[in-house]
């Protein structure tokens, strides 16, 4: 097969939950543990820090893996969604999985599929411990694709665990209070192994402390070491922040120059250092150099996307993929800081979502361009506008998301703010963030 073919194959005849959502999750390991087992237990060949999380587990993940780089180890990074390439799932070094050894493997093992019939994240993951320990990785960063007891990653026995932001998404499948969600990310603390949590919330912190004595792993949350804070708002354009970082063990204060400028991300950041700490008392070299450069430097470094992008200025064209009620709240609260005369905000989501609870988060004055990314899972672009109506968010529908960033870009004047978001999947269809 072509690499064109072997995609059509995968996304045809693996349930795929990116398209389909939860028809296409399968909850429990046993997939993944006889993939593995095939596969002669590739999991078992290299060295990993697993993120799971509801929000900030993407951004952590590429924080670390930048981090690591600098400091120059040759570092595995599995993330997911992909936004336009499914390479950009699995990297080495920040350089996406060659699409022949995409090809050639699933041309070796397609009967191996074909027996025990896994999910598209099932073999996604198996693809990658492959690819990890075939190139011999001196770490990989995991990040979880969904919940985290029951994820297909979830067969690692990493070096550390980080768990971020624990927030409402989805609750289908994970459980319709925050300490029950908390308890399926809680699932990837393995015994023994030190567990880290980015961010202290009074709600969830139980549940980590709990799961952490049952399996006796050592637990540390990462705000209470380190305490970060904006050093001075950044420019509206900006391509990255100053965060000022106090060590409460140290009372050293430092100021880090982030490469992702989101709010949220200096809660990020707690976790994402007490994490390389770890790393260094066992055993890995991490100057603080390499932190301050992989921090700074991270979109070079592993080519992340998406994360409150700057596309385009006159007017200020934004895209995040921020998408569910947390990181709506971020997104707003950052846009109305943002001078201009007019928010044109285009906006789609899937519909899995509770998608009321996030559009009664979105500003009245704000004109809205509504689409649907080009998935089944989409909900359709009239639907939205009608629940939008209905909590008097006005616009137009567009349909495609190409269709309603022309529109919106063609409407803004050049001290406006266009921003687009509301679904990884409309961010993936962004044209200008390739």
């Amino acid at each position: 097969m072509t690499y064109p073919e072997t995609l059509a194959y995968l996304y045809d005849q693996l349930p795929m939950f990116q398209r389909v959502g939860a028809a296409g999750f399968k909850a429990g390991l046993g997939n993944t543990l006889a993939l593995a087992e095939a596969l002669g237990h590739p999991e078992r060949q290299f060295k990993a820090v697993h993120v799971a999380g509801t929000n900030g587990k993407g951004s952590s993940s590429n924080l670390l893996a930048a981090a690591l780089q600098a400091a120059g180890y040759k570092v595995g990074l599995y993330t997911s969604p992909h936004l336009r390439e499914f390479t950009e799932r699995i990297k080495l070094n920040g350089q996406d999985l060659d699409p022949d050894y995409l090809v050639q493997w699933v041309a070796k093992w397609r009967p191996l599929f074909e027996q025990i019939q896994p999910s598209f994240f099932e073999m996604c993951v198996a693809l990658a411990y492959s690819y990890f320990a075939e190139q011999q990785v001196d770490i990989a960063v995991v990040e979880v694709g969904l919940g985290g007891r029951l994820d297909s990653t979830n067969i690692i026995t990493p070096l550390v665990s980080l768990i971020t932001n624990i927030s409402f998404d989805h609750q289908n499948l994970l459980g319709d209070t925050l300490p029950l969600i908390a308890a399926e990310k809680a699932g990837i603390i393995k015994p023994g192994v030190p567990a880290i949590v980015s961010q202290t919330q009074a709600e969830v912190q139980a549940v980590f402390e709990h799961k952490a004595r049952e399996v006796g792993a050592p637990l540390q949350f990462a705000d209470a070491r380190y305490q970060t804070a904006l050093a001075q708002p950044p420019a509206p354009d900006a391509e990255t922040q100053l965060l000022t970082v106090t060590n409460s063990r140290t009372a050293e204060v430092q100021t880090l120059e982030v490469g992702l400028v989101g709010d949220y991300q200096r809660l990020n950041v707690p976790g994402v250092l007490a994490v390389l700490d770890e790393l260094r008392r066992q055993g890995f070299t991490i100057p603080e150099t390499a932190v301050q450069q992989g921090l700074r430097d991270v979109r070079r470094l592993t080519g992340f996307r998406g994360r409150w992008t700057i596309l385009g200025r006159q007017p200020l064209l934004i895209c995040d993929t921020g998408h569910n009620e947390a990181g709506i709240r971020f997104i707003t609260a950052q846009l109305a800081r943002l001078p201009y005369r007019q928010l044109h905000f285009v906006l789609g989501t899937v519909n899995d979502k509770d998608v009321t609870k996030m559009l009664a988060l979105l500003p009245t004055a704000a004109t809205y361009y509504f689409c649907q990314a080009n998935i089944p899972r989409a909900l359709p672009a009239t639907e939205l506008a009608e629940r939008a109506a209905a909590l008097g968010l006005h616009g137009a529908v567009y349909g495609p998301v190409p269709a309603a960033v022309a529109a919106a870009r063609a409407a803004a004047a050049p001290d406006d703010v266009v921003f687009i978001g509301g679904s990884t999947f409309v961010v993936a269809e962004i044209e200008e963030l390739y």
